[in-house]
């Protein structure tokens, strides 16, 4: 069996798996607060799946989103991820978050996740399926919302045709937007949206089974820019 862990939003998830096929999955909101809840959710999935402790000696793998995202619940994943993997000496496998929720839409063939970075930035990854074949066509980036349509427009020409745009196209500007639309892309719904701590239990059987597991100590955090935290340039202007 396996273990996947996902906290790196304020909607986090667990989920025990045999072979990437889920068994158990709990999601639920944790707000900023992921390192207090996790636990508990991690032994509350472990016996909703059967006995806690005979579940946990049973795991092979731990699979963890590694972000991007919160700072925070980055860290709190994949410590959490990381003391499982070194008590029980597992396997991890660590899968990025646009990655999960693109490949919920590869059926689509074209998936590109997009994230608002900042008030001016977005975040973004584009992949091509089928899912025999699911590769990515663009690694993850930020930029302005020109240098993502621009990225957009590549994959469009690579592909042969538009695909669907998940992740948050509702934060979209309405003029991007509606260009994004005539040009055919698709705009998955927020409903469509939810990242599962199932899917990354699918991509992480199948990462493992292609040799893509690792040492706990060999993780590493996706981050696309610098995480905003110790002490921060002053606001006030020099006198």
């Amino acid at each position: 069996m396996e273990l996947s862990i996902d906290t790196v939003g304020e909607q986090s998830g667990v989920a025990v798996s045999e072979q990437g096929r889920v068994l158990t999955e709990i999601s639920w909101h944790s707000g900023r607060r992921h390192t207090p809840s996790l636990t508990p959710m991690i032994d509350l999935v472990c016996r909703q799946t059967g006995n806690a402790e005979i579940v946990k000696r049973e795991l092979e793998a731990v699979f963890v989103d590694v972000g991007p995202g919160a700072y925070g619940g980055i860290r709190s994943g994949m410590a959490a991820a990381e003391g499982l993997a070194v008590a029980l000496d597992l396997q991890c496998v660590g899968i990025g978050r646009l990655e999960v929720e693109a490949y919920q839409h590869a059926s689509s063939g074209l998936a590109a996740a997009i994230h608002r970075a900042s008030r001016t930035t977005w975040a973004w990854q584009i992949f091509w399926g089928p899912l025999d074949r699911w590769r990515e066509l663009e690694p993850p980036r930020t930029g302005a919302t020109y240098e993502l349509q621009r990225a957009l427009a590549d994959a469009k020409r690579f592909a042969g045709r538009s695909g669907i745009i998940c992740g948050e196209p509702e934060r979209l500007e309405d003029e991007a937007s509606q260009s994004l639309q005539d040009e055919g892309w698709m705009l998955s719904p927020p409903s469509l949206n939810a990242r599962r701590a199932g899917i990354l239990a699918e991509l992480g059987w199948r990462r493992l089974q292609d040799g893509h597991g690792v040492a706990p100590a060999a993780l590493e955090p996706l981050y696309l820019r610098e995480p905003a935290i110790g002490p921060q340039p002053s606001q006030q202007p020099s006198q």
